[in-house]
């Protein structure tokens, strides 16, 4: 009884700590984006931190990454409080870089704002109107997109451009590359008429990919699956939602699904390893029912 009366008091303890941080930090003061400019070059500075003045724009790039999902995380399924930090932390990607690049006298970060203000300007000529060029007058989200089109064909490195796919990052996720290629396509009437076609078409990669399962050559196969996985992204764009988005959360219900798999296991006194499939299935179906509740309840995406 005297530890868990002593857990009992440190927590509660620690729940006094907590609520007065709190009441602080409301009081401290208010930091601006020049306080946070001001931060990132001391921490570069020769009496900054070393590993902050080790880094590169290269070396940051998996982090830049890693945050970007994160961010991607937080609005799936995440609170404002952890939308708030992952997009914090994104930001601080951005502004190390736009560092970094400043000490070499490249750039800096109010050349960043400078540059995305004008480009805003620039691309919405429906919203900001100018006596040098027409005003165009979009009624719908898709007339939006093929006026911010023809004006990305103007600027410069837009301009020099031999193909309607240039510029789309190589490093994309694989299904979402494939959603802007198509998107990018169809602009210019390269598309299906309609839903429909897209869906003969899907039927007639997986009669091709059941063919090429017999194939003695293994990238057959391999090639077909991917003109299947990209057709099925079309018929995605077609309704509207994100085959990446929807794979992404599929990975999510798996992840979530096998966890009750092996935690009820646990309760037997067993792993994986020691059960049999269909003990696994038995629990995956009980986990299946408890996650389809949900999704029209809390968590869209579990």
């Amino acid at each position: 009884m005297g530890k868990k009366k002593d857990l009992l008091v440190m927590k509660n303890r620690g729940k006094k700590v907590h609520e007065y941080l709190n009441r602080k930090a409301t009081k401290r003061k208010k930091y601006t984006v020049d306080d946070l400019l001001r931060i990132m070059a001391k921490l570069r500075s020769p009496s900054g931190c070393p590993w902050d003045r080790e880094q590169t724009p290269n070396s940051l790039k998996k982090y830049l990454i890693e945050e970007s999902y994160e961010v991607l995380e937080a609005i799936e399924s995440g609170t404002p409080q952890e939308l708030q930090e992952e997009l914090a932390d994104l930001l601080l990607q951005i502004v190390f870089i736009s560092r970094i690049a400043e000490e070499k006298g490249e750039f800096n970060f109010s050349g960043l704002v400078q540059e995305l203000v004008q480009k805003l300007i620039r691309r919405h000529p429906h919203v900001f109107p100018s006596p040098l060029r027409p005003r165009p007058n979009p009624k719908s989200a898709g007339e939006v997109l093929k006026v911010w089109g023809s004006v990305k064909e103007l600027e410069g490195k837009y301009a020099k451009r031999k193909s309607l796919l240039d510029g789309i990052p190589l490093a994309l996720p694989a299904l979402e590359r494939a959603r802007r290629m198509s998107e990018r396509a169809s602009r210019v009437g390269f598309d299906w008429p309609d839903l429909g076609a897209v869906w003969k078409k899907v039927e007639e990669e997986l009669r091709e990919l059941k063919k090429a399962e017999t194939s003695p050559s293994p990238q057959a196969a391999e090639e077909e699956l991917g003109d299947l996985l990209f057709t099925l992204v079309n018929w995605a764009r077609f309704k509207g939602i994100s085959a990446e988005e929807a794979l992404r959360k599929a990975n999510r219900r798996f992840s979530r699904r096998f966890f009750q798999v092996e935690k009820g296991l646990r309760k037997k006194g067993k792993g994986p390893q020691d059960s049999t499939l269909e003990e696994m299935d038995h629990l995956w179906n009980e986990a299946k029912k408890k996650t389809r509740g949900r999704i029209h309840g809390q968590k869209q995406g579990d």
